[in-house]
């Protein structure tokens, strides 16, 4: 019998990644997406299409009234998101206080109620610097309350927590998966817009596996 396992799932790149790394991995997979407010759910409606395309069953939980407690982020409030690079002073402004935290609670919550043993997350190695909850030692403390919290324990599995973002495009490419099928821009537009962190990220992920990002951009 299969392990059972819940992936937060945010129909963007990495997250789309780990959801095919755990399929591949032969688990039981049940997807978990949220809606915390961000300006557009455009991620949500990819994630969405993946999830009927594989039989994966698929929730996705409106969270949106804890906007009113975490203000501050250009992901959520009336703040102009950021272009440049991750690595730019300015990308900070689209951290959301605390997100990681309450999602991954959550998603821990969902894995016991269904006796799954793990919560995948796609933390990676690129978002160290900006995101302290992408960090290694917070997965670390994470998944050490995680198995005393509950009757039944469960581990929070980053499979990409030391890997960048190019590591795991190369990994998706050799699962041959389609990125079409994923959404990065921090924009909601028709066309991923390019400029903003997460287009270049993304770009200069492909660039690097010397691949076409199947993607339309602006």
């Amino acid at each position: 019998m299969a392990e059972k396992v819940v992936v937060i799932y945010s129909g963007g790149m990495d997250s789309f990644t780990v959801l095919n790394r755990a399929v591949r991995d032969g688990k039981e997979v049940y997807a978990l997406s949220f809606d915390y407010g961000q300006k557009h759910l455009k991620e949500l409606e990819f994630a969405a299409n993946v999830c009927k395309e594989l039989n994966i069953p698929h929730k996705v939980i409106d969270i949106s009234a804890i906007n009113q407690l975490l203000a501050g982020s250009s992901l959520t409030d009336d703040i102009d998101i950021p272009e440049g690079h991750y690595e730019e002073e300015s990308m900070k402004s689209t951290m959301v206080p605390n997100r990681n935290m309450i999602l991954l609670s959550m998603a821990v919550g969902y894995a016991v109620s269904l006796g799954a043993s793990k919560v995948y997350y796609g933390a990676h190695s690129g978002d160290h610097a900006i995101y302290p909850d992408c960090r290694p030692e917070f997965v670390e403390k994470m998944n050490d309350v995680s198995k005393i919290a509950n009757y039944e324990a469960v581990e929070i599995f980053s499979p990409y927590l030391k890997d960048s973002k190019i590591d795991i495009l190369t990994d998706g490419l050799k699962m041959g998966l389609d990125y079409g099928k994923s959404w990065t821009c921090y924009n909601g537009r028709e066309k991923a817009c390019g400029k903003c962190g997460a287009c270049q990220e993304r770009l200069e992920a492909f660039a690097e596996n010397k691949a076409t990002d199947p993607l339309p951009y602006e």
